[in-house]
Parts: C-alpha cells; sequence; structure tokens
C-alpha cells in the first residue's frame, strides 16, 4: 500500500459489502454496489491495475431462521437468492470481476487458514460465557435466534446487534429479557465454553490505523468512540451447523459444536473472492498475493512485514501489500475499521487503505419497508422499462457518498430530464447532428486550445475525484464538461458561421466532438451502457471500456452518422402512474401485514429496508458542519422582480431575483407548486455563491432556498431589504 495518489504502482482490490443472501434487493441497497462498480471503473480509466471482487453472504442465523421458518435448508435458501443476484448485478452494469459467495470451499480454506494462524500467534483464547438456551426446543440461541432488550439504550434488540435503536453490536449473554425466536417462551442462560479474538490487543495499533485511513469522514470518525474506549475482545464462535467450522484440532469434539460467527467469515471473502479471480485470468493478470500482501515473492520486503507475533508492536507500519478499498454502508464501518484491520494484522496481510461508507436512503421521506412492500425494487426498476444508467446516475451524483438520499420518482425525473436530457443528451446530440448534417463527419480543425484546456480541465476534476474517494465528482467532471459545451457552442452559434465563415464553424463542431468523446471516456464509470452507445455513434475503434483518461483528448477519426438521441424525457404522468403503484402495493400488504419482517438480516449493505416511516420527515444527516464551513455560504434576501415559466420544462422557472448589489437570474423548479403571475415582489433566500449552472440551457446564478415538496420558499417575518445577508 503506498498512500500516493492515484495511479499507483501497486494493484489495487475495491469490494462492496456483501449482500445478504435472504432477500430481494431495492434500489436503496443498489447505492453502495453502484458506488463500487463506479468507482473500480474510475480507477481503470487513470490506468490503476484494479479487481472488483464480492460475493454472496450465504452465513448466519438470520438465514438459518428465515429457512427453519419456509421450511428449507439455509444452503438451498441462500443459493437461491445468490443466483438471483449474479443475474441482476450486471443488468446495472455493475461487472464484478469475481463474484462469489462464503460458502464456497476457497473461502471456507481461507477462514479457516486465518482463524489458525490468529490462534498459533496468541490471538485467540477460550472463555465461559453466558448464552441464550431455549429449554424447550433443547437448544442454544445465537444470535437472531434470541431477541430482548438492549442494555444500552432499552430498546428492543435481536441477537448480535441493537437494530432498533442505539446500533451498537452486542456479544452472547449481553441481550436483557431474553426470548427464544424458535417457541416464543422466555429464554434462559446457561454457561457455554466459546473461543474469543483478542481485538483489546491491537488497541495502539488500530488508533494508528484510523489516522491514517482514507475514504469518507465518517469511516474514520465513528471507529475513534471504540477504539479510544473500552476496546471489548470479540465472540468468534457460536453453537449452531451452519457456517465454517471452527478449525480446532485439539479439541475436535467442542469443534464439531462450533461454527465461525458470520463476521469472520464474510469480510474473509474478499481474499476469497480475489483468490477466485487470479485462478481464473493468472498471476500474470492480476496476483491476489501480491495485492492483499500476503505474497512470498520479491516484490516484497519480508523485514518490513509485521509477523503476527509483532502484529501489536510496530503500529506505525502497514504491511507492504496493495490498494485495498472497501465500498460499504454506514451501518457496518465498526466491522470494516476495527476487526476487520485486526484480523488481516493478526495473520500479517495488509490493512486497508480506504474506507468508502454510504449513507441510508429512504423513499420519499420514509424508510424502505419490505414487510409493507414500501420499496422500488430493483427488478421493478428494469421491468417499468426506465434504463439501468439513468439510475445509476441518480444513485451516484445525488448528494456526497456519506449523505442520506431520498429518493421520489419526482426527484428522479427531475434529474434525468434536466441533467441527462436536458444538459448531456442535449449537447451531444445537437454536436453530432450538425457536424453529420453540414460536414458529413468530422470537420477537418486542430482543437482549439481554450476547449482543450477545459477537457484537461475536467480529467483533472475526474483524477480528484478518484482521490477524494468522491463517487459524486467523478460523475459531476462530466455533466460540467457538457454544460461548458452548451455554453460553447451557443456562444459561438456555428449555424450563422456555417454561410458567414466556414473555417470557423469547422472548427467549433470540430471542438463540440472532441468534446463529445471526452465526455463519453469520462462518464463511462457512471453511465457505462450509455458511454458505450456515445462511443459507437463516434466510430470509435474498441470498447470505451478498455480507454483510460487519455484518450479524451485523442482526435476522432471515425465517421459520423446521424446520431440517436442518448436520453429520454420522463413525463409527469408516468411519474404519477408509479406513485399510485406504490400506494396501491403499500395499501395491499398494510391489509394483509403480520409480524413476519423478512428484513431481520445480519446483512452487509445499508439496512434501508428497515421500515422507518413514523415521521414524513427525511433523517437528520449523522455528519455535523462546523461553523467555519457553514459561514462559508453567502445567503441573501432577495426579491423576485421577474418570473417567467421556461418553455417544455414542466418544473422550470425563470426568476429575476434583485439581492441589493445586483439582479440575478436564477432557474428554480417550482412551476408546478406556484403561480408565476404571482412570485414578482416575493422576497426569498437565496444562496448567492453557489456554483453557476445551466438548466434547459439557461445559466442560473444562484439557489431559492425552499421547504418540503410543496416548495414552501423561505422568506422573512419583517422588512429586510434585498441583499441583507442571512446569519
Amino acid at each position: 500500500m503506498s498512500h500516493e495518489a492515484f495511479p499507483t504502482e501497486d494493484p489495487a482490490v475495491v469490494t462492496c459489502g456483501l449482500p445478504y443472501a435472504n432477500g430481494d434487493q431495492h434500489i436503496g441497497h443498489l447505492r453502495t454496489y453502484v458506488g463500487g462498480d463506479t468507482y473500480s471503473r474510475a480507477l481503470e480509466s487513470l490506468g490503476q491495475e484494479t479487481a472488483f471482487v464480492c460475493g454472496s453472504d450465504m452465513h448466519g442465523t438470520a438465514i438459518a431462521v428465515t429457512a427453519q421458518r419456509e421450511g428449507v435448508d439455509p444452503e438451498t435458501f441462500a443459493t437461491e437468492y445468490h443466483e438471483q443476484y449474479e443475474e441482476l448485478f450486471p443488468q446495472f452494469g455493475i461487472e464484478f470481476d469475481n463474484y462469489g459467495h462464503t460458502d464456497d470451499e476457497t473461502n471456507h480454506a481461507t477462514t479457516r487458514e486465518f482463524v489458525r494462524t490468529l490462534a498459533e500467534a496468541g490471538y485467540v483464547e477460550e472463555r465461559e460465557i453466558e448464552v441464550a438456551y431455549d429449554p424447550t426446543a433443547e437448544q442454544s440461541l445465537p444470535d437472531r435466534f434470541v431477541e430482548g432488550t438492549c442494555p444500552y439504550c432499552g430498546e428492543h434488540a435481536r441477537g448480535d446487534e441493537c437494530d432498533e435503536g442505539c446500533g451498537r453490536h452486542l456479544e452472547p449473554g449481553e441481550i436483557e429479557d431474553p426470548v427464544s425466536t424458535i417457541t416464543g417462551n422466555p429464554a434462559e442462560y446457561r454457561e457455554q465454553t466459546h473461543k474469543f479474538f483478542r481485538v483489546s490487543d491491537f488497541q495502539a495499533y488500530l488508533s494508528a490505523f484510523l489516522d491514517r485511513l482514507e475514504g469518507t469522514d465518517n469511516a474514520q470518525s465513528q471507529p475513534r468512540e471504540w477504539v479510544e474506549g473500552e476496546l471489548r475482545d470479540w465472540c468468534i464462535t457460536r453453537e449452531m451447523d451452519w457456517g465454517v467450522d471452527y478449525p480446532a484440532e485439539d479439541d475436535e469434539e467442542r469443534a464439531a459444536d462450533l461454527v465461525l460467527y458470520v463476521w469472520v467469515d464474510a469480510p474473509i471473502e474478499y481474499v476469497s473472492s480475489t483468490k477466485q479471480y487470479t485462478e481464473r485470468v493468472g498471476e500474470a493478470t492480476f496476483d491476489w498475493a501480491e495485492a492483499w500482501g500476503a505474497s512470498d515473492t520479491d516484490t516484497v520486503d519480508e523485514e518490513a512485514r509485521t509477523p503476527p507475533a509483532a502484529a501489536t508492536t510496530n503500529v506505525d507500519s502497514p504491511n507492504p501489500g496493495g490498494e485495498i478499498v472497501h465500498v460499504i454502508g454506514r451501518d457496518i464501518i465498526q466491522h470494516h475499521t476495527v476487526f476487520w484491520p485486526a484480523m488481516l494484522r493478526g495473520v500479517g496481510y495488509t490493512e486497508p487503505r480506504a474506507v468508502m461508507a454510504s449513507g441510508f436512503m429512504t423513499l420519499g421521506g420514509k424508510g424502505f419497508s419490505t414487510s409493507r412492500n414500501r420499496a422500488v425494487w430493483a427488478r421493478e426498476y428494469l421491468a417499468e422499462g426506465f434504463h439501468p444508467d439513468l439510475l445509476r446516475y441518480y444513485l451516484a451524483t445525488n448528494g456526497a457518498f456519506q449523505r442520506d438520499v431520498d429518493f421520489s420518482w419526482e426527484k428522479f425525473r427531475e434529474r434525468v430530464n434536466t441533467e441527462l436530457v436536458g444538459t448531456v443528451g442535449n449537447f451531444l446530440y445537437r454536436s453530432l447532428l450538425f457536424a453529420d448534417r453540414n460536414f458529413e463527419g468530422v470537420p477537418e480543425a486542430d482543437l482549439s486550445p481554450a476547449v482543450r484546456e477545459r477537457i484537461e480541465e475536467a480529467i483533472t476534476a475526474f483524477r480528484e475525484g478518484v482521490n477524494d474517494y468522491s463517487i459524486r465528482a467523478v460523475g459531476e467532471a462530466t455533466t460540467a464538461l457538457a454544460r461548458f459545451g452548451n455554453e460553447y457552442i451557443q456562444r459561438e452559434e456555428p449555424w450563422n458561421l456555417v454561410d458567414e465563415d466556414e473555417a470557423a464553424a469547422r472548427q467549433v463542431i470540430a471542438d463540440c466532438v472532441q468534446l463529445a468523446k471526452a465526455v463519453a471516456v469520462l462518464f463511462e464509470p457512471v453511465a457505462p451502457h450509455k458511454s458505450e452507445q456515445l462511443w459507437a455513434q463516434l466510430d470509435e475503434d474498441g470498447s470505451v471500456h478498455e480507454v483510460t483518461t487519455d484518450a479524451a483528448l485523442e482526435p476522432v477519426e471515425g465517421d459520423l452518422g446521424e446520431p440517436t438521441e442518448l436520453f429520454e424525457k420522463i413525463e409527469a404522468e408516468r411519474v404519477e402512474e408509479l406513485n399510485q403503484k406504490l400506494e396501491d402495493r403499500v395499501a395491499d400488504a398494510t391489509d394483509e401485514e403480520s409480524d413476519d419482517d423478512s428484513d431481520a438480516t445480519e446483512t452487509q449493505e445499508s439496512p434501508d429496508d428497515e421500515e422507518t416511516d413514523v415521521t414524513e420527515f427525511e433523517p437528520i444527516a449523522a455528519d455535523r458542519v462546523g461553523f467555519e464551513e457553514f459561514e462559508e455560504l453567502d445567503l441573501r434576501v432577495g426579491e423576485i422582480t421577474v418570473a417567467d415559466p421556461v418553455e417544455d420544462a414542466d418544473d422550470l422557472v425563470r426568476l429575476e431575483v434583485d439581492i441589493g448589489v445586483e439582479t440575478r437570474q436564477v432557474v428554480a423548479g417550482i412551476k408546478q407548486l406556484h403561480d408565476t403571475e404571482e412570485l414578482p415582489g416575493t422576497k426569498v433566500v437565496v444562496v448567492a455563491n453557489l456554483e453557476k449552472a445551466e438548466l434547459f440551457g439557461l445559466e442560473s446564478d444562484g439557489m431559492v432556498l425552499a421547504a418540503g415538496e410543496q416548495a414552501d420558499l423561505l422568506t422573512t417575518h419583517g422588512d429586510a431589504e434585498p441583499g441583507t445577508k442571512v446569519r
């Protein structure tokens, strides 16, 4: 691991949190998988050697409980969903280099090797603990087989997690007032012998690790309370028959009753899946051992490696290896920044370079609820005929990756129509159509210096987005470039130049065709299918998936034909139809509602499926901003002087707003919610130092603030003059 800017000479491994194989995927689940796929593609676009791996999480008590309820064995139950995921992900352009599962032999063998190494180094010990037991069923109750009260916050808790309260990881024996999920009877606690991983031995190491960890801020800050407080050891065995057997040759009788806790073998699947990728393509293409720091070749400095027996002493020197980047949901930060790096350190593998933790996703201000069928299912989205790249763009660019995102069909439609259709698609179609009709292809002209500089700036913004771990910045580098293209072609007016100055017209259109190629290259990580279509329209050789960002400046030499429009508008009536379908589904599910909710999971993705619709409001962002950051916003009182509906735009209004020192043009999506004739004279609050944007070909210089879905415009109680700062 280098900690140098990407691309580096070390191989990279990008992983996504394993989907738990016990239910269908909805679009909230897809946020991390789209994020991981986008980031992996972006790394490859920079020339970084990268493996993108994942797999289904097949073990754990949640699967055992649900399988028992449905009358099938856990393997059959989990395999069915694993196969569904294998089929589903590619339909959204999520192309893993290897997609395995935790129950395959590779992961069983790798997990046993990890645990044996930890035990031999003295990091595993045996302890007597109290474990819930159902005397009626005459069996132990690991994890999700027991429910009760969280000892920390008093909320309802299930097994190993307080998932309805404080969210803390719970060790066996901690739940108060335990109840068996098998019989519904009160459980009792009995002493059992279990194996513990001595995480506390790694406290100094983990503190240093968090200091150098890259990624999203929440992944660095959230685990501090565990690492810098009382770091407790971790029970890594369970008494059940579904999982990876504990490898204890010295105590075969007891080992026969124990499997490893699901959170031991689940992250090890990252290593196992990378191994399988190497087995398929060969070490010359990608060497899993070099990437994970497990190599014994001359490329690894053995003196720099921390051996297992000394893993807790040399805390400031990460083991040599590749660039490991984990893309996960916010609910599993603790596992990836405390337990997992301690395990890697204990066996002498390299630590993660970065952890990117996404925020949660809500639906129209409410939580996803599978029990009430209140979700936009991944398969449903495709069945409605929407292109997968539209959702990829929405998920990738709608707010910072670590922020919570609220999905609604209205917001989805607005982003598609305004940004993909109105900005990106509009520029591409008008440029290529003009080139075809007026020059029968690419005009002969050298790329103008100003346009070359702007493409180079977009490549730089793209690269900075990758190194800042900002999926949004990667996507916005392209939309900003298309916005520039629209401004350029509008300003130069080649339709007039073609008669007055043909050479100038050739220059403008040649520039625009080159900009279109740059869009194809830089947009590939976010919209791979549409970028490939654009690549074909440009008649470029090979695949856009195989080129690097350097190709954005390579001349277009193909024969252009008449282009097709890449994106289509979504009509308002379509949104009304989709909202009605959702309401009908929820109503039907509510009528049939029972206490049986299949969301009782130890999921490796964000738990967006937990119902949180006790309020209509969006959740408060977990990550706070500092006062200095807030002060950077220049909020001003403004007065609307002109309000004109934007032609052909369903939601947009062009406003002229007096903000004291000047009058600004602001484009706002409030047409459907306000009578535009009554807006002049209205006092509003304006974000005056927001970057300019282009909406439907109009420059928007600022933003008016409004509350809620009804766009209740924020105003002042008194008579503050236009230009007054809001503090």
